[in-house]
């Protein structure tokens, strides 16, 4: 009793004892959506664009785990304060939805969750009725919900941003040598900014004084490093004159210039010590407080009301889910992971979480002088620090033999949807996020489910067509927001009544469909034309120096421990170069074309490393001439299918199965038939 009475007057003394909050909510426009269109059920949606407002306790123990939080700037309070964009798509009546937020993690500051569960063409400002796709979560009542969380972006491309400070000690700035990595794609490249990206800011040089920084160049992610004299580069930015011909250099202390222009592919390694770094994690707690506000204040500090409150008594939110892909699929994955799913209320921020397309990492987010804005590939920015712990599961490290999982606060842990592509296993990892990096299966936890959709490509927009761009076979085209749906809705049931999704559809050690990835293993057919060379993305067993775990990382590039490295496994394929394992659409159970996760890069790009982040599509034969002239082992389209109508059969009927499975909702189903219908392929071998 006595406890509860202080406490009560400490509220009444003291009304702000929260560890972190949103202190003002300003909505700078409000606009009807796709011009008052009436979705089913959920009716018209509106449109809201403005900003947050807030601060942190750097003290609470829910905070604290934020790198260099305590060296911020403080207000009278002694609150670190932030701002982020925001942006909600919402029923014009709150009554009409179901009462359910799908915030989207943006994706270095764009939205994605349209794109992907709408199959909605790519738009950072969502307005008209196209820009809904086919009203997936607008049928459903979601109110979608973005923000801006990534701290360093600039400007632009209606860029969802967040303004954070800059940390310094007792005052002075704080300087640390940072690494970058610069691979241009195309010739006459002179200068590039020290981020290595026009989208994010880069960390100013603490000196131009270049003998305290160095720079290497190599054509190959494993090759020796080349050191680039200090006279063939300078702290500016530059271009040639077209006239005269002569460099034009213009001092910079955040641009790099190399007089002789950047090799297309190679990959430069800049290490030079920068300063002021940014509070970027601050990310994951505007995020967390953000959702809570919405779901459970009626009003912020300055007395505005909640936009998605239903009356002056109750929001209209009663659950809240989370979606993110690829790095913001690993941001999701790091917010929960660092315990961010947990309000100052002690309260469930989301309670269900789907990372899609974020293999088995984490972000480069809660560091100093972080640079969440890369991914670590086969070929681009290899060293960055997606780290350990990659499985949701509580385990041992093979490094260091330290024990962590992503999830491990049993009260507030949300339930995980993991959904992702070939291209994950090749090039971001995938096999860590469900074995143990020894090569051993793990059993997945209770309250997750991990899908592997078979033979896809890390981003393929709905409506792709296979292109060739900078790799040696064309693009996966094979679109995957079929079965991102179905899952979605499975997800929904979970969180709601308690019905459990479809068990995980992933490869495995133990029935010998994830395995190493040489040509012997995984048994790819050996198609003309076609190179396979079984290269993935490493691993490996790396000291970032002594104060990895506090967020600074002191040694570059990290020095690899006793060429240690973890396990790292791919799919095994058909006899069609197709994925065994996972959630096989109809395009791979009823192929015309090989689809992969992984491609090469073409000559003069750093030849047969990996493509990026794209995958392959290789055409079947479409006769058994054809074939058997090409030494093709791949069956014939003439060979698999009679005719169109048969072939239409054949997808109609795994389609069929798909649906039973909860892997295809009835009205993608419907939409994949109609498109086989008129599929022309066919009709043009009939008239030959």
């Amino acid at each position: 009793m006595f406890y509860i009475f202080f406490l009560s007057i400490a509220l009444l003394l003291f009304p702000s004892v929260s560890f972190g909050e949103i202190t003002k909510i300003i909505i700078e426009k409000r606009a009807p959506f796709a011009n008052g269109y009436e979705f089913p059920v959920a009716g018209a949606y509106e449109k809201l664009v403005g900003k947050a407002y807030g601060e942190l306790d750097p003290k609470s123990p829910l905070n604290k785990v934020i790198v260099d939080l305590d060296k911020a700037p403080k207000n009278s309070r002694g609150r670190v304060e932030y701002w982020a964009d925001i942006f909600v798509l919402k029923p014009v009546d709150l009554s009409r939805g179901n009462g359910k937020i799908f915030y989207d993690a943006p994706n270095r500051g764009s939205k994605r969750i349209l794109m992907f569960l709408n199959d909605a063409p790519e738009n950072n400002d969502p307005s008209t009725l196209k820009d809904a796709g086919n009203g997936f979560l607008m049928r459903q009542g979601y109110t979608i919900v973005w923000s801006g969380w990534q701290g360093d972006l600039t400007p632009g491309e209606d860029f969802l941003t967040m303004g954070v400070p800059v940390a310094t000690k007792n005052g002075k700035e704080i300087i640390r040598a940072v690494r970058t990595e610069i691979v241009v794609t195309r010739e006459g490249v002179m200068s590039q900014p020290l981020s290595a990206d026009n989208r994010v800011m880069s960390y100013e040089a603490a000196t131009t004084d270049k003998s305290r920084a160095s720079l290497t160049v190599r054509e190959k992610s494993y090759d020796h490093r080349t050191s680039v004299p200090s006279s063939e580069w300078e702290f500016a930015s530059c271009k040639k004159d077209k006239e005269t011909g002569k460099v034009q250099l213009k001092p910079s202390t955040k641009d790099l210039c190399l007089l002789s222009g950047f090799k297309p592919g190679h990959i430069y390694e800049f290490i030079y010590p920068a300063k002021n770094p940014l509070v970027l994690g601050l990310g994951f707690a505007a995020v967390r407080d953000l959702v809570s506000f919405l779901r459970y204040k009626l009003k912020d500090e300055a007395g505005n009301p909640n936009p998605l409150a239903l009356t002056s008594r109750e929001t209209g939110i009663k659950k809240a889910y989370a979606w993110g892909r690829s790095q913001s699929g690993r941001f999701l994955r790091d917010l929960v992971y660092h315990g961010f799913n947990e309000d100052d209320s002690h309260r469930q921020v989301f309670e269900a979480v789907s990372p899609h397309a974020a293999g088995g990492g984490r972000l480069f987010l809660n560091y100093e002088f972080a640079r969440p804005v890369t991914s670590a590939q086969q070929h681009t920015n290899q060293l960055d620090p997606e780290l350990f712990p990659f499985a949701y599961n509580v385990l041992k490290d093979p490094q260091t033999g330290r024990e962590d999982g992503i999830l491990k606060r049993p009260k507030t842990d949300p339930y995980i949807v993991h959904t992702q592509t070939a291209t994950e296993y090749w090039q971001k990892r995938g096999s860590l996020a469900h074995t143990d990096g020894k090569g051993n299966d793990l059993s997945i936890p209770k309250n997750v489910r991990i899908y592997f959709v078979a033979s896809a490509q890390h981003n393929t927009p709905f409506g792709s067509i296979p292109e060739k761009s900078e790799c040696q076979q064309l693009a996966n085209p094979m679109p995957i927001g079929d079965a991102l749906r179905a899952l979605i809705v499975a997800m929904d049931r979970w969180a709601t009544d308690g019905t459990p999704p479809p068990l995980s559809q992933i490869p495995r050690v133990g029935d010998g469909t994830l395995v190493t990835s040489n040509l012997k293993s995984t048994e790819f057919p050996e198609i003309p034309g076609v190179r396979y060379n079984g290269l993935y993305n490493r691993q490996l067993f790396l000291d970032y120096g002594r104060n990895l775990l506090h967020g600074q990382i002191d040694t570059h590039p990290p020095r690899p421990v006793k060429d240690g490295e973890f396990k790292i496994l791919v799919p095994k394929v058909d006899a069609d170069g197709n994925d065994v394992a996972g959630v096989r659409l109809p395009a791979i159970r009823v192929p015309v074309a090989t689809h992969t996760g992984w491609n090469l890069q073409r000559k003069g790009l750093a030849e047969d490393e990996l493509c990026g982040l794209l995958g392959s599509y290789i055409p079947l034969p479409k006769t058994k001439e054809e074939r058997e002239k090409s030494g093709d082992p791949r069956l014939s389209i003439e060979e698999r299918y009679k005719d169109q109508a048969d072939y239409v059969q054949k997808l109609s009927r795994t389609a069929r199965t798909l649906m039973d499975e909860r892997f295809l909702l009835p009205e993608d189903a419907e939409r994949i038939i109609d498109e086989a219908k008129k599929h022309s392929f066919f009709a043009e071998r009939k008239s030959q």
